[in-house]
């Protein structure tokens, strides 16, 4: 074993202002390791009990998180770490949450925790300064996991939203297609049309027939599947006797509302022979209009979901204190887990509070408060569950209440689901922003969360207050 002397801990910065009594201390309580480039150093849950002085090389250390490990900090002699690692005195740490590894050639000593009362009388300066050393480790792994959780949180909505853009996507390019197809076979009807003398009156007569079917109220027929297709099956048979036979005519013409008796008007005012052509024609006009309100709907949905992402993430105002609506941040957040909801069939429940006072908030990271809730709502969710959205408020707060009719949460973790880096999901599962974020976020606006649960129902209720008290 290499001899380490007080002249080599002097050059550790934060051992620099010790004695050389109480620098020979540390060497009389310490153990010597000489490692390679890859070598663990220290293993996820094993008991913390060591506390690392580097005196050459650098350790990297990556968090245990969801079954994987995280790259969150480098550990080496300089001014951040003070070239101490591990545990340290006051720390409540008991096992370690992580993996550390050798960078190239490592040379440290390691201090055991039982070691820590005597090493904290060693110097008050030295304690103090070990503690600004942990606190300032303390506040570097939030950070870093903050931005991991968002850079989670991120891909999974990215993922959501593509699902959500591809289905409305691919209907307008399937629905263009088909228009394309229909205006081109336009020209072929319409010639055939004008070859049977069809007069502007009988196609003005027709065109009314046809906007009296599109003002028609939509809940004038509500027809049961069974009743649909009797219909369409009677128009068929119909149509077939006057010489058409084709089904999608049928359907068309059922969909559209038109009965045997209106078509029948329309043969008896044209006659067999332009009847037969006129048919056609005005199938493949019916077809187009309809074509034509999908691409609308689809249109829409796009629209719709960019409106819904752009309140979400609060990109259209300054990251600051601003009024918002919390019915409309839930439902733009509804609209963006859509795909997960559907996914389950999960029937959604909303139970909304009448003037509901707006609130002043940080709008995009609440809006990251609801988005977690209501994943992890869905997470626990069976297919067919039933997820309800509760609002109330009083003088002080708003009060939202996610409640999930799952199986619950287990009350041997009960205690420990707002704990950084807790889940009980696996790799990959959920939005990545744990409770521990969501708890941060809404103690940063001043509220609180509490959580309550029992087999079939679990609620999260959120407080956020009305009037926001400065810091």
């Amino acid at each position: 074993m290499q001899s380490v002397t007080i002249e080599d801990l002097k050059k550790i910065i934060a051992l620099s202002e010790l004695s050389d009594e109480h620098l020979q201390w540390i060497l009389s309580h310490s153990e010597y390791r000489e490692l390679v480039d890859g070598d663990l150093i220290a293993k996820y849950g094993e008991p913390a009990d060591w506390m690392w002085i580097i005196l050459e090389g650098k350790i990297a250390f990556y968090m245990y998180i969801n079954g994987r490990q995280v790259y969150f900090y480098t550990f080496e002699n300089n001014n951040l770490t003070g070239g101490i690692g591990g545990v340290m005195p006051y720390s409540r740490m008991k096992t370690y949450p992580g993996y550390s590894y050798a960078l190239g050639e490592v040379k440290l000593i390691g201090i055991n925790r039982k070691d820590f009362p005597e090493l904290e009388q060693l110097s008050t300066d030295f304690s103090q300064k070990l503690i600004a050393y942990m606190t300032e480790r303390a506040r570097i792994f939030a950070t870093t996991q903050l931005q991991h959780e968002k850079v989670n949180a991120l891909g999974n909505l990215a993922a959501g939203i593509a699902h959500e853009m591809n289905n409305p996507a691919a209907a307008i390019k399937g629905i263009s297609n088909e228009l394309k197809k229909r205006l081109n076979r336009n020209y072929e009807l319409t010639k055939k049309l004008l070859d049977c003398n069809i007069t502007p009156e009988h196609l003005e007569h027709i065109r009314s027939l046809v906007k009296e079917k599109d003002n028609a109220p939509v809940d004038t027929v509500k027809w049961t599947t069974l009743q649909r297709i009797e219909n369409e099956d009677e128009i068929e048979e119909w149509l077939e006797e006057k010489g058409i036979a084709d089904r999608e005519t049928a359907e068309t013409f059922s969909e559209y509302g038109f009965s045997t008796k209106e078509l029948e008007r329309i043969s008896i005012d044209l006659g067999k022979g332009p009847f037969i052509q006129i048919i056609p024609w005005l199938e493949n006009l019916l077809s187009s209009q309809k074509i034509i309100v999908d691409l609308a709907d689809a249109s829409s949905r796009i629209s719709n979901l960019v409106g819904s992402i752009k309140s979400h993430v609060h990109m259209d105002r300054a990251n600051d204190l601003q009024l918002t609506n919390v019915h409309q941040d839930i439902e733009n957040t509804l609209t963006l887990l859509g795909f997960k909801l559907r996914e389950k069939n999960i029937e959604v429940i909303k139970k909304f509070s009448q003037d509901m006072p707006d609130v002043p908030a940080f709008v995009s990271e609440l809006n990251q408060v609801w988005t977690n809730l209501i994943d992890n709502a869905v997470f626990a969710l069976e297919k067919n569950g039933i997820l309800t959205i509760e609002t109330s408020h009083n003088n002080k707060n708003v009060i939202v209440s996610i409640i999930d009719n799952g199986v619950g949460i287990p009350q041997d973790i009960i205690s420990r689901i707002f704990d950084p880096f807790f889940t009980t999901k696996k790799v990959g599962e959920g939005t990545g922003i744990g409770l521990d974020l969501v708890n941060r976020i809404i103690k940063r606006h001043k509220g609180d969360i509490k959580v309550t649960t029992e087999p079939g129902r679990t609620c999260f209720s959120v407080y956020i207050p009305i009037a926001h008290t400065p810091a």
